[in-house]
């Protein structure tokens, strides 16, 4: 059974923003019910100032789709349409405290909603849709979007993918093609940081574990502490980050999810190739 977080609970069991706006300037819809969720988001948007005044949604789905959806809604009310862009899924799974690994193609779902909706308001065609060639038909997954996945989340296996948009979880048939992408996407980041070394901009070690320790403190202590949890730096040794968890940290269940995150932040902001260890506190 999948451990969720208060904040998950307290957004499924009393979701925000339910219904329709019926003058809305912008609506998003993705997913199929005839394949599992499926996600309606309307936006109300200032003409003047482009700031989402209202955000509602309609969904078909479980429990972390419902409660993804109630966050996305309260995260961009007040937004600009440019602000609202850059929330991604992991924002709106860091919102909620952490999603569990299998259900992160809902915060992914509802990125995907915002995107779409922002893409009809602008009067364009949603980006999923304009490019990108149909890999999984049970879930209608592009090559785009499984390529976009793997590169923002460092995905390694097909069943990371499926975890994130749920491609390759019908029938199977794409699995295939799927390895095929995955191979791709990292043979393109291995190259990628094959070209920062070569380039002599590579960090020192001292430089490594001051920037470490920065995103430490400025990205993900505040997200802990907002549930009465902590993380220490402890050591780093090589692309081998050492953390202790602190407070409700130490006897949450959900603690594997947490240093995933914090090791996803890390990536993402200080080196791809660094990976977390948790030690005794």
């Amino acid at each position: 059974m999948w451990e969720y977080t208060e904040k998950v609970k307290d957004h499924f069991f009393h979701p925000r923003n339910i219904g329709e706006i019926a003058d809305a300037d912008a609506v998003g819809e993705v997913g199929s019910i005839a394949c599992g969720d499926a996600l309606k988001l309307y936006l109300k948007i200032d003409p003047d100032t482009r700031r989402i005044l209202d955000a509602r949604f309609q969904t078909f789905g479980c429990g972390s789709a419902i409660a993804s959806s109630s966050a996305l809604t309260e995260m961009v009310k007040g937004k600009t349409v440019n602000e609202a862009l850059k929330i991604t899924n992991q924002d709106i799974a860091d919102f909620l405290g952490g999603l569990p690994q299998q259900k992160m193609h809902c915060s992914v779902m509802g990125r995907d909603a915002l995107h779409a909706a922002i893409a009809c308001y602008q009067g364009q065609a949603p980006a999923e849709d304009a490019e990108g060639e149909l890999v999984c038909q049970c879930f209608g997954v592009t090559d785009e979007q499984i390529k976009r996945v793997v590169r923002e989340n460092n995905l390694a296996t097909v069943g990371q993918v499926t975890d994130y948009t749920k491609a390759g979880g019908g029938c199977g048939l794409c699995h295939e093609k799927i390895e095929e992408l995955i191979a791709q996407v990292r043979g393109e980041l291995k190259q990628e940081d094959k070209a920062d070394a070569t380039a002599g901009r590579p960090m020192t070690n001292i430089q490594k574990i001051a920037k470490i320790q920065e995103v430490i403190e400025k990205e993900i202590r505040p997200m802990l502490q907002q549930d009465n949890g902590d993380v220490e730096l402890v050591d780093v040794d090589g692309n081998r980050v050492l953390v202790a968890l602190r407070g409700m940290c130490t006897s949450c269940p959900s603690s594997a999810l947490t240093r995933t995150g914090i090791e996803t932040k890390l990536k993402e902001l200080v080196d791809p190739r660094l990976f977390v260890e948790e030690v005794a506190a």
